[in-house]
């Protein structure tokens, strides 16, 4: 529950710094002192969205921040999820600068606002005037019915049915628009593919080529420089092998009188055997090599070939062509193989849909039971608050087809007379009934889900005298059930049920009008209900009917 709430520099709000007691409280103050002011900033706590209108006036950024008392919550698991270092006290902050931006923390710890809003609905449940058009939402709901199911793991169960059902459909129809698109293609493939097949293409083949063509066209320079390297080493009178083997001769000879020449002859001895080696290769190549203009032909018409099919493909290298025909074999091996994938996918697809059916009529159940209950406790409780004919129904019909939500379309109907036709809740609910649904549909709510704050915006709109009463019981009786109620109010009828009253009102200083808000002690608290019941004006009878109210 709320413990702390420091608000600074928000709207009418310069600096404030409130402690809220346990149990069930109430706010009042004149029209216009800021109590919209201290929700709006409550609900940035709750990830509602910033507006940097609401930055007060001068100030560069506005800060709220709460502190609440979440042990017992079970919140553990959402902390860890999120990487928060969970504290059975927690500081949530929310601030916003003039330029825009916005910056939340958890126990100092930055998060999005998905997080910040995840925590929010766990913590606190704010109503006010603009929620009682939920009440003709088909998806509010359809959440109030899924909120009261004591068995959460039929909604989960449906909701991953759905997501699965959905992930399948997408996958069958990215298939068939990749299909339709592939068959467009396929006579374009077919014919590119026959070109490669007429290539006939070789990895490394283009740099081979090249080289041989380098060759071909200097068939005459190779031979000449051939012949005169052959004629330098295997001449017959000044040939450098000849020569060669003459000196490598003589050394040998001279190691039968000085043995140090030995080493020399074996040096010699090689370099005699390795040139021989090079000048046989030499006169060998020197015979070989030939003219051939048929071979320079085909080579040049086949690396035409190639120049001609990296054009084509904007390409530069045979690799790029050999990745492309790949590529082209692929989607022509994806064509073939498409209507079988097609027909399993269809499969799947039905598969699927038919645990959807499934899940989705055990979550119909489950919500025609849970509603059944409902009907009871919400006319029940309308009795109590002051509508004894009250008519209340859950109609529960199929949908066309299954959505996020489930397979069911829903409607709460209301008739307020005996014999008056159930319709539409939000078509033929007076202001003063809805005020009276919504907070019998809370206190279930509230004893069915375990949410620590609860706050009532002005709920009473449209209601007064004994059932104003009747209304301030009920959320007194939430409180005693381990919640904090805090109920903002015009009527002293249920500000006098509150076990703490706070104030709001406005001061205008030297240079701004600044809003308060603080706790009232028990002869501010007289006063304060004096006032409410005699439009302001204090008189004894007034302060007698508020001590007797308070039980004073």
């Amino acid at each position: 529950m709320l413990r702390n709430l420091h608000i600074q520099n928000y709207a009418l709000i310069e600096s404030l710094d409130l402690d809220l007691s346990e149990g069930f409280a109430v706010i009042t103050g004149e029209t216009g002192a800021g109590k919209s002011i201290l929700l709006g900033a409550i609900g940035l706590l709750t990830g509602q969205r910033a507006e940097t209108a609401a930055i007060r006036c001068g100030a560069t950024k506005c800060i709220v921040e709460g502190t609440f008392d979440v042990e017992g919550y079970d919140l553990q698991t959402l902390f860890e999820e999120n990487d928060i270092e969970y504290d059975a006290e927690c500081i949530v902050r929310r601030e916003v600068a003039v330029t825009g931006k916005s910056r939340a923390f958890i126990n100092d710890t930055p998060v999005s606002l998905g997080v910040l809003k995840q925590l929010g609905e766990c913590l606190i449940d704010i109503h006010s005037q603009h929620q009682n058009l939920l009440l003709n939402s088909e998806g509010f709901q359809l959440g109030v019915l899924d909120t009261l199911s004591a068995d959460k793991s039929v909604k989960e169960q449906y909701s991953e049915a759905y997501c699965h059902y959905r992930e399948v459909s997408a996958q069958l129809e990215t298939l068939r628009a990749q299909l339709t698109g592939d068959q467009g293609d396929e006579d374009y493939i077919r014919f590119q593919l026959q070109q490669f097949d007429e290539w006939r293409l070789k990895e490394g083949e283009q740099e081979e080529l090249e080289q041989e063509l380098e060759k071909l066209t200097h068939v005459e320079d190779i031979k000449e420089g051939l012949y005169r390297i052959n004629a330098a080493l295997n001449g017959d009178e000044n040939g450098q092998v000849s020569a060669l083997r003459s000196t490598t001769a003589a050394m040998r000879s001279l190691t039968n009188i000085y043995p140090e020449a030995g080493e020399w002859h074996e040096r010699m001895e090689s370099l005699y055997i390795e040139l021989r080696d090079i000048a046989d290769e030499v006169a060998d190549a020197e015979e070989r090599i030939t003219f051939d203009p048929e071979r320079q032909a085909w080579v040049e018409a086949r690396l035409d070939t190639i120049y001609t099919a990296q054009q084509k493909h904007r390409v530069d290298s045979v690799v790029q062509l050999l990745e492309i025909e790949q590529r082209f074999r692929d989607t022509l091996d994806r064509i073939d193989e498409s209507a079988e994938r097609i027909a399993e996918m269809e499969r799947q697809k039905e598969v699927a849909y038919t645990a959807l059916q499934e899940a989705g009529a055990r979550l119909t159940a489950q919500r025609s039971a849970v509603g059944a209950t409902f009907e009871k406790e919400i006319a029940s409780r309308l009795v109590e608050l002051g509508i004894p004919n009250t008519r209340f129904a859950v109609d529960i019909a199929p949908r066309r087809q299954p959505d996020a939500t489930g397979a069911d379309s829903v409607a709460f109907l209301f008739s307020a007379n005996k014999n008056g036709t159930l319709q539409n809740i939000a078509e033929v609910a007076s202001g003063g009934e809805i005020s009276r649904i919504m907070l019998s549909l809370k206190s279930i709510i509230a004893a069915a889900k375990a949410l620590p704050t609860l706050i009532f915006d002005e709920i009473d709109t449209g209601v007064s005298g004994t059932i104003a009463a009747r209304m301030a019981d009920i959320m007194e009786d939430i409180a005693r059930h381990g919640r904090q109620v805090i109920s903002i109010t015009h009527l002293p009828q249920i500000a006098a049920k509150g076990t703490a009253h706070y104030k709001v009102y406005k001061e205008d200083t030297d240079t701004a009008t600044v809003s308060h808000m603080r706790r009232l002690t028990t002869e501010e608290r007289i006063n304060e209900l004096a006032q409410m019941m005699s439009a302001g004006t204090l008189t004894d009878a007034a302060i007698n009917n508020a001590r007797e109210m308070l039980g004073i």
